[in-house]
């Protein structure tokens, strides 16, 4: 059996006047993150680890910013693709442990919610799915409450 670990990263600014999603649910919120997505940072991050991992190169090269297809696109359509080139090239899910770091809004009554859409939009078992968040004490752009950030470690496996 071959066993695969993979590492994502993803930020993005707060801005007003945008919905807040995150790990797939909207989040009551001020401001939202701005990207040609919805800018979901967590699933962006779960998405580039899945593919690292695979050796598949990034969220970028499969669904590019520059496509007006994937302009305001629900991010867990792109994880639901992920998946589904993991698994069209013979890999399976193991885990995630995922970070999110942020100020506001507080993220821990969520996480559950978060979780189950995941594990859904996944197809894999929601206890292999882990989110932590996090502050930064008030440092830096996060700190600042200027954008979010998310990182992601991922475990595939195949044969």
């Amino acid at each position: 059996m071959k066993i695969r670990v993979g590492f994502g990263y993803d930020v993005h600014r707060l801005v007003e006047g945008r919905d807040l999603w995150l790990g797939g649910i909207k989040l009551e919120h001020t401001m939202g993150l701005l990207g040609h997505s919805d800018a979901d940072v967590l699933i962006h991050a779960l998405c580039d680890a899945l593919l690292g991992a695979a050796n598949m190169r990034d969220i970028g090269y499969h669904f590019p910013d520059t496509d007006p297809k994937y302009k305001d696109v629900d991010s867990k359509l792109l994880l639901a693709d992920t998946m589904k080139l993991l698994r069209d090239a013979g890999y399976e899910f193991g885990n995630a442990d995922i970070t999110v770091a942020a100020e506001r809004p507080k993220l821990k009554p969520h996480i559950d919610a978060m979780k189950a859409c995941l594990a859904e939009v996944m197809q894999v078992d929601v206890e292999d799915i882990s989110i932590k968040a996090t502050t930064t004490e008030k440092l830096g752009f996060t700190g600042r409450q200027e954008g979010m950030a998310a990182y992601a470690t991922v475990l595939i496996t195949k044969g």
